[in-house]
């Protein structure tokens, strides 16, 4: 109960400001109240109007201003939302602080667990006693009052937080239950109340309405101050006081110039909350709902010409519901002489940059670097080193690739994929397989990068409709529906995937760690614990990734936030747990009865080799009634993607750290990465609140011919965007749904509803998790345009991937036309886990490898392991790519035969290496891997490989020893392909720090190679 002794002031009376103290101890937020006179007892009440929801569970902490000494003597009277009564001892007059939401946890965490400090009894039992006032454990509320009218008042005189940032705005003070009924009384016939709002007070409560509109009243008038050119926002707010609202939408008229002609057209008004563009193209609308008691923010932009004259243009915004109900607020922008730079997006506080949700920069069907444009001839379509057909059906026929043995160049010969074209085999309910006939395959897109084609076939009460594209870097998706006109049961539908066994050598996914691939291999869906819809098989220079979908994809959360947005099972292929995948060899018969025992799956058993291994992905019994369809996608993705740029793989040496550019270049990196939390990147993935800092800093290392690339991409999302709380006004569009909690700002701001994401516990950046897929892509490629253009930045440090292909291609293309030669740089830690989805990088991020430079695979990688798992999951080498090690440094002299150093200063010091290479002109070498078969260096160990870099009279030979002990061995060297004269030729190992002595040997001589490590030789001719 709220005391009799009410004292209660105006809230927006009060003064706000901060001041200094540790607020890990006292919490973000103070109230402070003066004392006139040193009193035993003094009364205080403290209108703090709070947004949380049980103040009367977290604890109170007074302290002296003058004695800087904490009060222990205060008894907590009333603790409501609107506001708090206490008393305390105050022994010297003048100010006095409530620190009013004190927290504890781990706070130096990167994920931190934040709780607030329950009420704590501090208070001395003869204080209690001689002021007539209950314990707190044993409250009297009648024995208190009486004691509580007799004391004198300590006045609140305003709030503080412990920084401008942790502040309460306007917008979160809330409107007490009084006033919020005396304005639903106000408007009793309303079905909502709507309040227009500046963009600088974004709208940030849903549960509770600001004081503020409680004392404005709902449907006012808004005027707001732009400059031409601008791309100028605002928003209104819509709270359903009474019930809930469905269908809510908006209808703008023209803003027309008062006392003249001239007109902004109600065209260039939109609201972002109820219309858009996605970042795949797609133009989408949608009706609103807002549940009763709930505020929903509608978040406006309209894009003023900057040939507008200067003056006040008015309009109307009219709010709507189902049921035909509406309200009109007039609007009035007043244009200034001004005109706004770049839209006005060089001021992120402006929100500008809220246009860029709907933004289709760089969504063409242009040909990126390196690829070349598509050529159809017939219905074989060719692209840089493969080639696709596709069948009568539809469906791929025949794919090859002419990618060297290296991988390092396109050959003049090409190798079969496919052993047999695909099929989609669908049986009938006595297991007989159905024979689809229509017409041929119809060319329905044929531009430079995309070539689609539609293809429909029936049967009886059957219809089987695809359409399918290929892009220019060798992804083909399809989209195949499946409908029937009568009710139809199907026994099983089977994606049949014939491949030669020779380039199915390898494989990764579907639980699969890469390497060898198992003879036999079954697998089930369980979408709920593992990250698992695709698996690549392949050879270094030919191979094919599978991925299955269904038109209900969404794509997952991935890294650690897996298990709180999984895959969505595809109702087709999935099928309630009875689809999966079965990979096996020609040779063996697989009986539809072991395909459906359950029991068997998930194991790999060795067996005969054949010439085939065969892909069955199916589905088992379907029934569909008249009229319904099910939808059996799968993507297909031709490697390798690209030939090995190994002369940049040599170039380009990272220093991970904001340093000066001369200490960086004096290490002999010639490339810096740029993560967050430095001083012109301090936010994650919001990299434009320091620009001046930033472009210095680029430029200071141009000025060094060096390049400086910058941490900034898409999974979580600082809460220092000033965007963020008109990105939660989109519900779960952007911002994922999730428990909430983290760190103690997010708790106070956000609320609730959102997944906690890294923090950086020195500046306090604290994120929160994206929601996978959405017009946050939109946003994020006008970010790296705008960063590129003004920043002038030479690529970007990817720090895992939570956007899809079509996203990355964008971000190759925005690259390239403003910087060409920009870096993609991907960096993963291993997710083969428990809380990842068991899902294997490499396979997880394949769809972006087309688009990217370079690999750095990363934390919790096994470098003691198989070459073939190095190979697979680790290199990047059979998808075009090559990359560094990471994980406590890697291992230098098994990477050296993959071409792998370590990164400065994060994992091992490569600099020797990189002198060692300079010093032999790697850069214009050759390189033979291990794997390629064709490697004029050999050695008499199996576990010991060799990869050699030629030139014109020399070899660099790379030995890495997969060996627990100490091995001799004898180099098979053709010295005919090394072009030296074995009778002339010298073998030695140069000194280099950390890595190996100096050493000679003649041709033909046993080696000695250390355990688990190596030699770096160069073989010369005298």
């Amino acid at each position: 109960a709220i005391s009799s002794r009410l004292v209660a002031q105006s809230t927006p009376a009060l003064r706000y400001g901060t001041g200094s103290w540790e607020p890990d101890t006292l919490g973000n937020h103070r109230a402070v109240v003066h004392v006139d006179k040193p009193a035993d007892a003094v009364f205080a009440q403290i209108p703090w109007r709070r947004r949380d929801k049980a103040p009367q569970d977290v604890n109170l902490v007074v302290f002296s201003a003058t004695t800087q000494q904490r009060v222990t003597n205060i008894r907590r009277i009333t603790d409501s939302r609107e506001l708090g009564e206490l008393v305390f001892q105050a022994t010297t007059a003048g100010d006095y602080y409530v620190y009013y939401m004190p927290y504890t946890g781990t706070f130096k965490s990167n994920y931190p667990k934040i709780t607030y400090r329950p009420p704590q009894q501090t208070a001395d039992t003869a204080w209690l006693s001689r002021n007539r006032l209950a314990p707190l454990s044993r409250p009297t509320q009648s024995t208190s009052q009486l004691a509580v009218n007799r004391l004198p008042v300590a006045t609140t005189i305003g709030f503080d937080a412990v920084n401008d940032f942790s502040r309460f705005t306007q917008m979160e003070y809330i409107a007490g239950a009084a006033e919020s009924d005396t304005l639903r009384a106000r408007y009793a016939n309303e079905p909502f109340l709507a309040f227009a709002e500046d963009r600088k007070n974004s709208i940030r409560m849903i549960d509770d309405i600001p004081h503020v509109w409680a004392e404005r009243g709902a449907f006012m008038p808004f005027r707001g101050n732009a400059d031409r050119g601008e791309a100028y926002t605002w928003q209104i707010g819509v709270w359903a006081h009474r019930r809930a609202i469905d269908s809510l939408s908006y209808r703008a008229t023209a803003f027309t110039r008062v006392g003249g002609t001239q007109s902004i057209p109600a065209s260039a008004i939109m609201s972002f909350n109820v219309q858009g563009t996605d970042w795949s193209g797609a133009n989408f609308t949608r009706a609103l709902h807002v549940d009763s008691g709930k505020v929903q923010a509608l978040w406006f932009g309209v894009n003023i010409p900057s040939t507008t004259a200067a003056g006040d243009y008015s309009g109307t915004i009219t709010i709507t519901a189902r049921g035909g109900a509406s309200h009109a607020i007039p609007i009035t922008l007043h244009v200034s002489n001004n005109v706004a730079v770049n839209h006005g997006d060089d001021a992120p506080a402006n929100l500008t940059r809220l246009r860029w949700l709907n933004s289709q920069l760089a969504v063409d069907d242009a040909v990126a670097a390196p690829y070349t444009p598509l050529k159809l001839a017939g219905r074989t379509i060719s692209l840089l080193g493969r080639s696709f057909t596709f069948g009568a059906d539809g469906m791929p026929a025949r794919i090859t690739s002419s990618f060297n043995a290296n991988n390092t160049a396109i050959g003049k010969t090409s190798r079969d994929i496919l052993a047999a074209p695909a099929k989609l085999v669908v049986r009938n309910d006595k297991g007989s397989v159905i024979a689809f006939t229509g017409a041929a395959p119809k060319i329905t897109k044929r531009a430079a990068g995309a070539v689609s084609w539609d293809t429909k076939q029936s049967s009886g009460a059957l219809t089987l409709h695809s359409n399918a594209t290929l892009e220019f870097d060798g992804t083909v998706e399809y989209t195949v529906s499946l409908a029937a006109n009568a009710r139809t049961i199907l026994d099983n539908i089977v994606l049949e995937l014939p491949i030669n066994a020779d380039a199915a050598k390898y494989m990764m996914g579907l639980g699969q760690k890469g390497g060898i691939r198992p003879d036999t291999f079954h697998w089930t869906w369980d979408v709920a614990k593992k990250n698992q819809d695709a698996a690549w098989l392949g050879d270094v220079n030919a191979g094919v990734q599978f991925t299955l979908k269904d038109e209900h994809y969404v794509r997952p959360l991935n890294t650690n936030f897996y298990l709180s947005k999984p895959l969505i099972a595809p109702t087709s292929w999935a099928n309630n747990g009875n689809g999966g995948c079965d990979i096996v060899p020609s040779s063996v018969a697989v009986t539809r009865q072991s395909l459906r025992n359950k029991s068997a799956r998930g194991t790999a058993t060795r067996v005969t080799h054949s010439d085939r291994v065969t892909v069955s992905c199916y589905s088992g019994r379907h029934t569909l009634a008249a009229g319904d369809s099910l939808r059996f996608d799968f993507r297909l993705m031709i490697t390798p993607f690209k030939p090995l740029d190994t002369k940049g793989q040599w170039s380009t040496r990272f220093f991970h750290a904001f340093v000066p550019v001369d200490s960086a270049q004096g290490r002999g990196a010639n490339t810096i990465n740029v993560h967050h939390a430095t001083r012109v990147n301090p936010w994650i993935n919001y990299p434009f609140l320091e620009p001046a800092q930033m472009r210095a800093y680029i430029d200071s290392s141009h000025a060094k011919n060096m390049r400086t690339k910058i941490y900034y991409t898409v999974r979580e999302l600082t809460n220092h965007a000033p965007e963020i709380f008109a990105l939660r006004s989109l519900g779960d569009e952007v911002l994922s749904h999730g428990p909430g909690g983290g760190y103690s700002w997010l708790q106070e701001h956000l609320g609730d509803d959102y997944i906690a994401a890294w923090h950086v516990p020195e500046i306090k950046d604290a994120a929160v998790v994206n929601s996978g897929v959405s017009r946050w892509h939109n946003f994020y490629i006008e970010g790296l345009n705008w960063l590129v253009q003004h920043e002038k930045i030479d690529g970007l440090y990817l720090d895992d991937v939570a956007f899809d292909r079509i996203t990355m291609k964008r971000v190759r293309k925005v690259l390239d036309r403003g910087n060409p030669g920009a870096l993609l740089d991907l960096h993963s830690a291993n997710q083969y886990n428990p809380r990842d989805g068991f899902a294997s990088s490499a396979n997880l991020y394949l769809e972006h490898f087309p688009f990217i430079n370079r690999l750095w695979f990363g934390e919790y990688f096994d470098y003691d392991s198989r070459p073939d798992y190095w190979l697979v999951e680790i290199s990047g080498i059979p998808f075009g790519l090559m990359g560094e090690m990471l994980e406590k440094g890697g291992n230098p002299w098994r990477g050296m035969t993959m071409g792998m150093t370590a990164r400065l200063p994060w994992s091992g010091d490569p600099a020797p290496l990189w002198k060692a290479w300079d010093a032999f002109g790697i850069q214009q070498s050759h390189m033979h891997g291990w794997w390629s078969g064709h490697d004029p260096v050999t050695t008499s160990d199996a576990n010991v490989l060799a990869t050699t870099f030629t030139k014109a009279g020399s070899a660099m030979i790379a030995l890495g020893s997969w060996n627990d002990a100490d091995t001799r061995v004898t180099l098979h060297i053709n010295w005919k392909a090394l072009g030296i004269n074995p009778a002339r030729a010298t073998l030695r190992a140069p000194a280099i720090a950390d890595f190996q002595n100096a050493a000679t040997w003649k041709p033909g001589a046993s080696i000695t190679i250390p355990a688990k490590k190596g030699l770096l030789l160069i073989a010369e001719q005298r």
